[in-house]
């Protein structure tokens, strides 16, 4: 039987406020445990909730960027479980009147065609703190710091038929969020996580499948991995006669499995009702009109700017959009260098290679978007070659000096003296007689320019790499 997978995400965006979403304490990330829970986080007795106006703005600024319906009116409501790091004994959270409506963005995975995935809705909640295990033999701890935390819960329907669409909707919204600047979207600090719903059904059959939820997978990775290893779960367990719980399971990436965690509760089990502490959220349209006046320039818009201002493919104007880091430093590049083309091969080229074998995030690339630029304009203006550049870049990447510093430290400004260049070329000429004579006996074109190109190479061996290549070829060609 062939099965089709059905796939939703509940993104968690942590929000980018200073203080949490219902007291003043910090949102800081990385302080001691328990340095940042005030008495409101840690529920002591008379202890009230007042809501951050930040998170308010940063939650319709997101529906804007998604064409969704902003709420006039929205509720929070109490989520009521027992957990440790809970102190409170609920979460305030919005379970029937959310702040952002239904939205919708498009995703192009892997090349094909654009898809549209509706956005449920997407609300506005409090994180809860953390368990730590590794820490205490035979007991668990606790930090509250997080408690509290301001979150961005982001729904979408079931509309993804794959783990490959499902990586592609997170990245957009990834793309979103830290474009609106509303949140960092680091995701190996927290600041962005997501449960993953999936279930399985026949092809054609329209009605849904028993649906199982993986929860907090902190990577695009891993996302991946573990939805294809919760389709293929399904699918053998069905296969042999048995039969999908709904239940709440965790990813295991030592083991790439699934793992249950426990029974998949129903939204009556948590005895919803809006928090008493705390009044509707009332907005107008003048307060929505205001936010979407801040609207950045979103990913999608300056995808087509890039290909019609830029003259880049769709390809490139894509992936260079995917991060606003990214497509920031690739525009400081292309107008330090004039060449836009030439811009974005070096920054998905040489620099990404490097950052990703280091490790790295572009914001601490030891090479500025200028100094990039400055050394993409020796290639343009001849000083160097494009095969030096690229030993010019390792040496500023290692040193953190200008371009211009390396090549005349070292010594690798290009010659392009045509007197110095057809000296070197009558040399090669003199010394590799044999390889002449291949050359002309050649009578299949595409093996005489091989030939020809592997007398340029020893011109170029013979000029250590710096003669002009451009020189060399003409030279050569008038020469033989």
């Amino acid at each position: 039987m062939q099965w089709e997978a059905v796939i939703g995400l509940e993104v968690h965006a942590q929000l980018a406020t200073r203080s949490k979403i219902f007291s003043g304490a910090s949102t800081t990330f990385g302080a001691e445990p328990n340095s940042q829970a005030c008495a409101v986080d840690l529920a002591m007795p008379g202890m009230l909730p007042v809501l951050n106006e930040g998170a308010v703005r940063m939650a319709a600024l997101f529906g804007l960027a998604v064409n969704a319906e902003i709420a006039h009116r929205s509720v929070f409501d109490r989520k009521n479980y027992f957990y440790p790091d809970l102190p409170k004994g609920y979460q305030i959270s919005q379970m029937y009147h959310p702040i952002v409506g239904p939205g919708i963005v498009t995703i192009e995975p892997d090349d094909s065609e654009p898809r549209p995935i509706r956005i449920h809705h997407a609300h506005l909640e409090e994180d809860a703190g953390k368990s730590l295990h590794e820490d205490f033999q035979g007991m668990t701890g606790i930090d509250l710091n997080r408690a509290g935390t301001p979150l961005l819960e982001i729904v979408s329907e079931p509309d993804m038929r794959s783990a490959v669409e499902a990586v592609a909707y997170l990245r957009k919204i990834h793309a979103l969020v830290t474009y609106l600047g509303i949140s960092d979207g680091d995701m190996s600090q927290g600041s962005m996580r997501c449960d993953c719903n999936v279930s399985i059904r026949p092809v054609g059959q329209t009605t849904l499948g028993t649906r199982t939820e993986i929860k907090n997978v902190n990577s695009f990775r891993f996302v991946e991995k573990a939805i294809n290893s919760e389709i293929e779960r399904q699918i053998e367990l069905i296969e042999d006669g048995g039969t999908v719980l709904q239940e709440t399971r965790l990813y295991d990436a030592d083991n790439n499995e699934t793992r249950p965690m426990r029974s998949k509760e129903f939204a009556n089990d948590y005895r919803y009702f809006p928090d008493p502490d705390l009044l509707p959220v009332v907005i107008d349209d003048h307060y929505i009109e205001a936010i979407r006046a801040t609207l950045p320039e979103l990913p999608d818009a300056k995808k087509e700017r890039f290909i019609s201002q830029h003259g880049l493919s769709e390809y490139d104007a894509r992936l260079l959009v995917q991060n606003r880091q990214t497509a920031d430093y690739f525009e400081q590049v292309s107008s330090r260098c004039g060449d836009p083309k030439l811009a974005a091969n070096w920054v998905m080229g040489e620099l990404s290679r490097l950052l990703n074998q280091e490790e790295l995030p572009l914001e601490r690339s030891p090479v500025s978007a200028d100094q990039l630029g400055q050394l993409l304009q020796r290639i343009q203006d001849n000083t160097i070659s494009g095969k030096i550049a690229k030993q010019v870049f390792e040496a500023m990447w290692q040193e953190g000096a200008d371009a211009d510093q390396i090549i005349e430290q070292q010594g690798l400004k290009q010659v392009s003296d045509s007197g110095a260049i057809e000296t070197l070329v009558d040399q090669v000429l003199a010394e590799q007689q044999a390889m002449v004579e291949d050359y002309h006996s050649e009578p299949v074109e595409k093996k005489k320019k091989k030939k020809f190109n592997a007398l340029v190479g020893q011109v170029m061996k013979a000029s250590a790499g710096k003669a002009n290549p451009a020189q060399v070829n003409s030279i050569l060609q008038q020469k033989l």
